[in-house]
């Protein structure tokens, strides 16, 4: 019994720890296999930038999850964010600063609809969020007119239509600034600082032990006196305010606000998030997990790039690792 018990405990010590293992086994085999290829600074910075955008919609992911929700459409909701960032910017001309404050006031208030088919018409989040990736997606192109966002091209009709048929933006091209947002060490920075925002907010205020509670069991939360409502629309107006800085990062790094340009990252995210909730038997979203979560899934996607293996294997890389992620974080809840 004795022996069946330490078995136990230790097979549960690595699951706990899986992802860990993998991400520092991995490391090891793709420099073993390219040498300082892999393992250089051109290299890790190309890394650390490519994680940036997935770990940040990842942690609206993060912010969503942990009081139980769970959200579809925040890679739609954030390239329609990139559309309204890049118009700011280069159609109305407003200065950077402006375009990035409108952008997110215009995530938060687009989060409301998502916030009012949840917590009034009662509709379970999936279903309610698998929905409004349409509207977001349909919403979007008929703002830009059906095509992309981009320096050298014309503003659409409505928007002509306010200035008595001028068809130029105000703004001829991207700045320096602007386009900095989407390069090193900007990204990066950007990324470490949503980091920070979200542990400290689910770790070190009662505001995230709240959400935790909802999370683990929403009945005996509101019994025990949380506002649930409350707690769950402030968690979706945090998560809004990632998914903006998402679409605005995405924007400037592709120096246009493309046609779907955010809906790919959706599945990264999320595989992100279940990753990280297994790290070290968290058994819930937080922040530092999904950054490992988020950092493997880049050097997996890297390293096996950079080992010839062609692209549209890839996805199937990462089902597989979220597969796996899935199993860490739920076969211990299943024994017990």
């Amino acid at each position: 019994m004795v022996q069946n018990a330490k078995m136990k405990n230790i097979g549960k010590m690595l699951l706990s720890w899986a992802a860990v293992i993998v991400l520092v086994v991995a490391i090891v085999i793709f420099t073993i296999v390219k040498g300082t290829a892999f393992f250089s600074v051109a290299n890790l910075l190309n890394i650390l930038r490519a994680m940036s955008v997935v770990t940040i919609f990842a942690l609206a992911a993060t912010v969503s999850m942990a009081p139980d929700g769970f959200d579809m459409s925040a890679g739609t909701l954030g390239t329609f964010s990139a559309y309204v960032f890049a118009a700011s910017f280069l159609w109305f001309g407003l200065p950077l600063w402006l375009a990035v404050v409108v952008t997110i006031l215009f995530t938060m208030f687009s989060y409301l609809l998502t916030m009012f088919l949840i917590l009034v018409c009662k509709i379970p989040d999936m279903l309610a969020t698998c929905a409004l990736q349409f509207v977001h997606a349909g919403l979007g192109l008929a703002f830009t007119g059906g095509s992309a966002v981009s320096a050298g091209l014309g503003v659409p009709k409505w928007v002509a239509n306010l200035r008595g048929g001028d068809t130029s933006p105000l703004r001829g091209g991207w700045t320096e600034g602007s386009q900095n947002i989407g390069k090193s060490p900007y990204i990066i920075i950007i990324m470490i600082v949503c980091v920070v925002i979200c542990w400290v907010l689910l770790e070190r205020t009662k505001h995230g032990r709240y959400l935790y509670a909802m999370g683990g069991n929403k009945t005996a939360a509101k019994l025990s006196g949380i506002n649930v409502k409350k707690y769950r629309f402030m968690a979706g107006m945090f998560a809004a305010l990632f998914i903006a800085v998402a679409g605005i990062v995405v924007c400037s790094r592709n120096s246009a606000a493309q046609i779907n340009g955010c809906d790919s990252y959706l599945m990264s995210s999320l595989a992100a998030v279940f990753i990280g909730r297994s790290v070290g038997g968290a058994e819930r979203p937080n922040a530092l997990g999904t950054v490992v979560g988020a950092l493997l899934i880049t050097v997996l996607e890297n390293g096996l790039t950079m080992c010839g293996v062609v692209y549209y294997v890839l996805p199937a890389v990462k089902g597989a690792v979220l597969c796996l992620a899935l199993v860490a974080a739920y076969i211990t809840v299943k024994e017990d």
